[in-house]
C-alpha cells in the first residue's frame, strides 16, 4: 500500500470506519538518515489512532534504532515489521517478503526490533504465507515470530511469487492462527461485509485486514461493519457521495503541501484518482481524462460532466 495510505487517506478510511490502521511502510535506513522524505511517511494524527509505523529492512540492531527513532518522534500505537512486500526494489534488498527464505533471519530482525522497543510499545509483523509454492513456511514463520516477543501477526495468504494474482489460501491463514497464541489477522480478497464474516467464521483469525479493496472503494469499511451489524448489505454508494470524496481528497492533499505545489499534487494523485473511478459508468474515458488533471478545479469540472452524464464517458 506504499503511495496510498498516507495520512490524509488514512483521516478518510477512519473516518468511514476503519478500527485500526498502519502507515506506509518506511525505510529503515531512511530514518537512520533523517531523510525529511522518509520521515513524512510516519505522519499520523491523533484521531487516526489507534495506528502502527511499518518498518522494512534486513538488519535488526538497524531496525530497532529506527524503530526507537519513531516513538521518539511520536509514539504510534505499535511498531510492525514488513515481511510480505513483493516489490523487487524492496526484495534486492533483503527486506519485505524476502526475509521469508531465511529464517535466521527473520528471527534476527524480529527480536531486534523486540529488544530496542523494549515494551514501550507492541511490535507486530505482518507476512505472506512463503517465498513460492514450493516454500510455503507461514506456520514456522509464525511460531519464530511468537518466540521472539511478536504480539501480533498478520498474514496475506499469498506467496510472493504470486504478487497480487490467483487467489489467497486461506486455508494456511487458518493454520497459521491456530498454531500461535497471539493474535492472527487475515488479509487477501477481502471486498465485502459478506467476506469479512466468512473468513471470521471459517477460520480461526482474531481479525481481518482490509488493503487494496479500500484504494477504490473506502467505503468497504463502513459497509462491512453494517454487515456485521445487520447482516444485510448497506445502501449503495451514489456517483454524487463518490465524487464529494474525491474531491474532498484532492482538496486535502493540496492543502497539506505534502506533495508541493497544486500542479504536483494532482499529478502525483493520478493513479490514485484513477484507482477511485473503478467501476464508474464511462470508466475508460474518465481514466484517460484524468491522466492530465492538473489542478483541484480540472477535477470539479469532470465531476460535474460526468455526473451529467456527458457523452464522451460513455
Amino acid at each position: 500500500m506504499a503511495g496510498v495510505t498516507d495520512v490524509i487517506f488514512r483521516q478518510l478510511c477512519k473516518e468511514l470506519g476503519a478500527d485500526v490502521m498502519v502507515t506506509e511502510f518506511v525505510s529503515a535506513e531512511g530514518i537512520l538518515q533523517r531523510d525529511a522524505r522518509t520521515r513524512k511517511y510516519t505522519e499520523f494524527t491523533d484521531e487516526q489512532r489507534p495506528v502502527g509505523v511499518q518498518l522494512f529492512g534486513a538488519d535488526g540492531g538497524r531496525m530497532g534504532e529506527a524503530a526507537k527513532k519513531i516513538i521518539d518522534w511520536k509514539r504510534p500505537d505499535f511498531i510492525d515489521i514488513n515481511l510480505g512486500c513483493p516489490v523487487n526494489k524492496v526484495v534486492a534488498k533483503n527486506g519485505g517478503s524476502s526475509l521469508l527464505r531465511n529464517c535466521a533471519l527473520v528471527a534476527a530482525v524480529a527480536s531486534g526490533v523486540v529488544r530496542a522497543v523494549g515494551g514501550q510499545v507492541p511490535v507486530t509483523a505482518k507476512m505472506r504465507i512463503g517465498w513460492d509454492e514450493k516454500t510455503v513456511n507461514a506456520v514456522e514463520v509464525a511460531r519464530l515470530l511468537e518466540e521472539c516477543g511478536i504480539q501480533a501477526i498478520t498474514v496475506h495468504g499469498r506467496v510472493r511469487s504470486q504478487g497480487y494474482g490467483g487467489v489467497a489460501d486461506w486455508q494456511v491463514i487458518d493454520a497459521v492462527a491456530r498454531a500461535v497464541s497471539i493474535p492472527v489477522i487475515g488479509n487477501g480478497d477481502i471486498t465485502c461485509g459478506a467476506d469479512v464474516l466468512r473468513r471470521k467464521h471459517d477460520s480461526a483469525v482474531a481479525g481481518v485486514m482490509i488493503g487494496r479493496a479500500a484504494m477504490h472503494h473506502p467505503w468497504v469499511f463502513r459497509e462491512a461493519k453494517h454487515f456485521l451489524a445487520t447482516g444485510t448489505e448497506a445502501p449503495g454508494i451514489g456517483l454524487d457521495e463518490r465524487w464529494e470524496l474525491i474531491i474532498r481528497h484532492c482538496r486535502m492533499a493540496v492543502g497539506s503541501g505534502r506533495y508541493g505545489d497544486e500542479k504536483q499534487t494532482l499529478t502525483a494523485m493520478r493513479s490514485r484518482l484513477m484507482a477511485y473511478c473503478k467501476g464508474f459508468p464511462g470508466a475508460k474515458g474518465l481514466r484517460q481524462s484524468l491522466c492530465h488533471v492538473a489542478a483541484v478545479s480540472e477535477v470539479e469540472e469532470l465531476a460535474a460532466r460526468h455526473n451529467a452524464g456527458f457523452p464522451d464517458f460513455i
